[in-house]
């Protein structure tokens, strides 16, 4: 218990040090008065839309908050699964809502900082991004320890070892609140910068050959709103949630691994929170070592960040030797490996989405290339680049699963499979998912960094600032779009492994789940009998019949690859249809409005905002809903085999799909900065034109679908966990 007081202490230096970005960024000059107006507008115009999403969201939380209440009072749920599911709801929304309030009022700054030099924009906008790492870091540790406190006070339960199965159970419901919230914030985020996007680029751009973010486009305050409610808020709430699962699923697994000894279990449950929190210090490090010269190209600029990132993640590794050797592990040697394989699977899978997304290397020249022969070529290479993308970190995270199982069960191929090698081994892979998220700080803050370049750069442009100006943040939001890239893959990477974790975690759910219900004893096929209590993960696998020659594993695996591709055609059609309605109210306003293109009258900025605002919030709720009612609903009909069916279908087409959209959006998307650069004919070239509908086109790919897929695996876990007492009280099948 000695130990576990870091996880607070670590807590309140990432809130305090995220409070001493913020204050050092509020005393930096948001420039002339009018750079000062545009960042009141889009401001006004984030806040605005953030509220509205909250209320909804609220309306939703109320109405699974009286159902888990409900099951609580019929014995199929702990009675305080209601409470932890709202804070967890509560506080993704803050990590968001502190994320976005920062980058609002951090744009204007970093366009002002970038007059003076490359290296002050940089400083203004990483630092800026930093605030929003250390904001979901410390709420999440936050969040953690205080359950973990108030849960050991009040769960009374005569055996130590399950008390701390039934503490870690519990708090894995929190994760459901957390991933609903994200998954909200996604989607409707996401929809409402896409559909603005869109809007302001295809009638913009392409039909009035007007420069982006020129304020003559009526769509340009809703597409500079629409960065920060997606991209920051949507964001924070996304990996706000990857966090906290992957530090409550591995805390479960141990308290199940080492039920048998009370003093190894305690420290299996707190060995994931340590890490995380030295991690936080470790960030913080990483964070004040970013920095550039002021003639810095696009390599260099991502040299510096990257810089940052692996001194964190040299100096966790070498903490989590020391870490795990004081918590005493027979195996510490091991499962140090298992946290460092985590780390190197999400270095690799950045490096390998910067290859394949950034304009300083091949496969995004190429298709910038292929903007000679029209928008057709531009899409096809697009696609082709997205789809070979997805190798590296399906390859990695492959070697990552098979490393860190064999180094927890210390390469012993003979027993691999019984039930103690099988606990281990999944404990392994649960702390490797925390190894990858460990540097979250400083991961998050790359990723934070971009949005508020991005907008830096639409300010600069709509406050007519001197044309070196403009190319300064036009490179910054280039980088900002291979580390915004890299984030989700990373994010989608660590929602693999702790999506394996979270399907590990709802078997120990099943445990306590039979035994609130009164069910004792597992009467297998072959007669014999297994006490509830002590039957392990292979026991209730084989209760259950989770086998490949199930016909309920293998429908539960198709139904949960169609929810994969049925989620993205919905959002898709989601972006496309308020971009529709954005576009024609663009063509209305210049073709009513005569004045606008010569600047003698000011377009109807709000209308636009409305669209984008009110699209969201209603297209976003069938999507959410149903990543919700998918789990239940198979719970009812097929059990719990095809339950798990579900989620591995989920998570196997989840994560390659979601690498595929990211990519392929984030290349098209730095083709076309490639193009504006003043490549291939520069900026208002036909080649130029063909690459913004490609980036059109993958826009809601890296912006909405793509990045909300990561969510969608896990939300789906946290409901199945969660509704593990309904599925196993009653089912059809």
């Amino acid at each position: 218990m000695k130990y576990f007081y870091l996880v607070p202490i670590a807590s309140a230096v990432a809130l305090i040090f995220a409070y001493y970005f913020f204050k050092q960024m509020m005393k930096e000059s948001e420039g002339s008065e009018k750079m000062k107006s545009i960042a009141g507008f889009i401001r006004d115009g984030a806040m605005s839309y953030l509220k509205q999403q909250y209320k909804v969201v609220l309306i939703v939380f109320i109405i699974l908050a009286l159902i888990f209440t409900v099951m609580a009072y019929f014995g199929m749920q702990n009675n305080w699964v209601p409470f932890a599911f709202i804070t967890g709801g509560f506080f993704s929304a803050l990590a968001g809502f502190f994320g976005m309030k920062t980058a609002t009022f951090a744009s204007a700054r970093t366009a002002n900082a970038a007059q003076h030099s490359l290296n002050y924009g940089l400083k203004v906008a990483f630092r800026s991004g930093a605030v929003m790492g250390l904001v979901v870091v410390g709420l999440a540790l936050l969040d953690i320890s205080a359950w973990y406190l108030i849960l050991d006070y009040f769960v009374d339960d005569a055996d130590a070892g399950h008390k701390l199965i039934m503490i870690t159970t519990t708090m894995l419901t929190f994760g459901m609140g957390a991933s609903t919230q994200a998954l909200f914030a996604r989607v409707g985020g996401g929809i409402y910068t896409k559909a603005a996007d869109v809007g302001a680029d295809l009638v913009g751009k392409v039909e009035a050959r007007i420069p982006e973010d020129d304020t003559r486009n009526p769509a340009t305050i809703a597409d500079n709103v629409g960065d920060n409610v997606g991209d920051v808020a949507g964001m924070g709430a996304d990996l706000y949630e990857s966090y906290c699962g992957s530090i409550l699923s591995t805390a479960a697994l141990g308290a199940s691994a080492f039920v048998l000894n009370p003093t190894m279990q305690q420290n299996a449950v707190f060995a994931p929170m340590i890490i995380a929190a030295i991690g936080v210090f470790l960030s913080i490090l990483g964070i004040f070592i970013v920095k550039t010269k002021d003639d810095a190209n696009i390599k260099e600029l991502m040299s510096s960040l990257n810089r940052g990132v692996n001194v964190s993640a040299i100096f966790i590794a070498l903490c989590t030797f020391v870490i795990l050797y004081l918590f005493e592990f027979s195996n510490w040697i091991g499962l140090s490996f298992s946290v460092i394989t985590g780390l190197l699977a999400g270095i690799i899978i950045g490096q390998g989405t910067e290859y394949f997304t950034s304009s300083s290397y091949k496969p995004t020249i190429r298709i910038a290339e292929s903007t000679k022969t029209g928008p057709a070529t531009v899409i096809i290479s697009g696609l082709g680049t997205g789809f070979i993308s997805t190798s590296i970190p399906v390859l990695t995270v492959v070697f990552a699963i098979l490393i860190s199982f064999l180094s927890a069960n210390g390469f012993d191929l003979t027993n691999m499979l019984t039930a103690e090698s099988v606990s281990m081994g999944l404990y392994g892979i649960a702390i490797a998912s925390v190894g990858m998220l460990s540097t979250l700080g400083i991961t998050l803050a790359t990723d934070a960094y971009g949005p508020i370049a991005d907008n830096a750069g639409g300010i600069a442009e709509m406050s007519n600032l001197k044309p070196e100006v403009r190319n300064r943040t036009d490179m910054l939001d280039s980088l900002g779009n291979t580390t915004a890239a890299t984030g989700k893959g990373f994010a989608i990477g660590s929602a693999a492994l702790t999506g394996l974790a979270l399907m590990a975690s709802y078997i120990e759910e099943l445990r306590v789940a039979l035994l609130r219900t009164g069910d004792t004893i597992l009467e297998m096929d072959n007669g014999d009998t297994i006490e509830v209590a002590r039957a392990s993960f292979v026991d209730f696998m084989n209760y259950y019949q989770v086998t490949l020659m199930n016909p309920k594993v293998i429908a539960g695996i198709f139904l949960g690859s169609m929810m994969v591709f049925l989620f993205c055609g919905l959002t898709m059609n989601a972006v496309g249809r308020t971009a529709q309605k954005m576009v024609e109210e663009v063509r209305r306003q210049f073709r009513e409005i005569k004045g606008i293109l010569t600047g003698e009258e000011t377009p109807n900025y709000s209308l636009c905002v409305s669209i984008s605002t009110k699209g969201a919030q209603r297209e976003m709720l069938l999507p959410s809903l149903l990543a919700v009612a998918a789990p239940i609903l198979t719970g009812l009909f097929m059990g719990v085999s095809g339950v798990m069916g579900l989620l591995a279908g989920g998570l196997s087409s989840g994560f390659v799909m979601a690498i595929f959209m990211a990519n392929s959006g984030g290349a098209w998307d730095n083709a076309k900065k490639y193009i504006e650069m003043g490549n291939l004919g520069g900026k208002g070239s036909e080649s130029h034109r063909a690459s913004i509908v490609g980036d059109t086109v993958g826009d809601p790919f890296k912006d909405t679908s793509g990045p909300s897929l990561n969510i969608l695996i896990k939300l789906m876990s946290m409901v199945s966990i969660v509704m593990a007492g309904l599925t196993v009280a009653w089912s059809l099948l």
